[in-house]
């Protein structure tokens, strides 16, 4: 039986990596700047470089955690009547969120810690791509809570 609401640990996760995305974003050009010095065999000075692999570890933890408790507790079960449709592009859409999540830090470790320079470039573009998918899950949120008015996003603000 699906739970009712997502537990407090899943909420706070949600939001915890939400943040750690936006770190990550923001960190992402120093991380640029640090690679091209790392490819040339420079030194990387600032603290952009370390403050972006520690993000992307810590999303890495994060993600395999929630999906861990997703597979153990579940997640609640759409609201009655809703568009089969929808329903079917959330599942595409939060599968491909997570795959994204995983893959992404995977492949920059793979990059920074193993020199391997196609890991960065596969990186790179699982970067653009993971934000496409976080602007079609945040534009689905608020297209549930302003225009079908159904209450999902509260779903992931109180626990239930």
């Amino acid at each position: 039986m699906a739970p009712q609401g997502y537990s407090r640990f899943q909420i706070i996760l949600h939001w915890v990596t939400a943040a750690l995305l936006i770190v990550s974003f923001v960190s992402h050009e120093a991380m640029k700047d640090g690679w091209r010095a790392f490819l040339k065999g420079q030194e990387i000075t600032g603290t952009g470089v370390p403050v972006h692999v520690y993000t992307g570890i810590a999303v890495l933890v994060l993600v395999l955690i929630r999906l861990a408790l997703r597979w153990r507790r579940g997640v609640p079960a759409s609201e009655p009547g809703a568009n089969s449709l929808l329903n079917r592009v959330a599942g595409l859409t939060h599968a491909a969120l997570y795959l994204v999540l995983v893959l992404l830090p995977i492949s920059g470790l793979m990059a920074w810690f193993g020199g391997v320079r196609e890991a960065g470039e596969v990186h790179e573009v699982l970067f653009n791509a993971g934000w496409i998918v976080v602007a079609m899950h945040t534009a689905a949120a608020l297209f549930h809570q302003y225009v079908l008015k159904d209450g999902l996003i509260g779903r992931m603000m109180r626990a239930g």
